[in-house]
């Protein structure tokens, strides 16, 4: 694949850079873009959701999870990382906090990782 120069990450930075068809066949293959899934309505995602809590403080990580249950989110894949006090904390507050009553299971993937299947919230 060519390599970047910088004026060519200049002109992009400005929006006038066009790649080659060579170029842009390559990048979309390298970037298995063919087989990307684009969001572009405004309807929420309510199964396979990905939270990454990394760099979350425990308040910005309490109001990602209640979002997704708000939002009727059914399956999410919860990333607390292996270390630190969001690991304990999402653990506590899926088995004992006023949210804990929208967990159906939580299951470890690794270390730092859970699969989780929420239950609708009714209003």
């Amino acid at each position: 694949m060519k390599k970047l120069s910088a004026a060519d990450i200049e002109l992009m930075s400005l929006g006038k850079f066009i790649p080659d068809e060579k170029t842009r066949n390559q990048v979309r293959a390298e970037l298995h873009l063919s087989t990307r899934e684009y969001f572009n309505s405004p309807t929420i995602k309510t199964n396979n959701v990905v939270l990454d809590l990394h760099n979350y403080t425990e308040e910005q990580a309490w109001t990602a999870i209640n979002e997704l249950i708000s939002n009727g989110v059914r399956t999410a894949k919860i990333i607390t990382g292996a270390s630190g006090i969001l690991k304990i904390k999402f653990q506590q507050w899926a088995q004992d906090s006023i949210i804990s009553k929208y967990f159906i299971s939580m299951t470890p993937i690794n270390n730092g990782s859970f699969s989780v299947k929420f239950r609708k919230k009714i209003d």
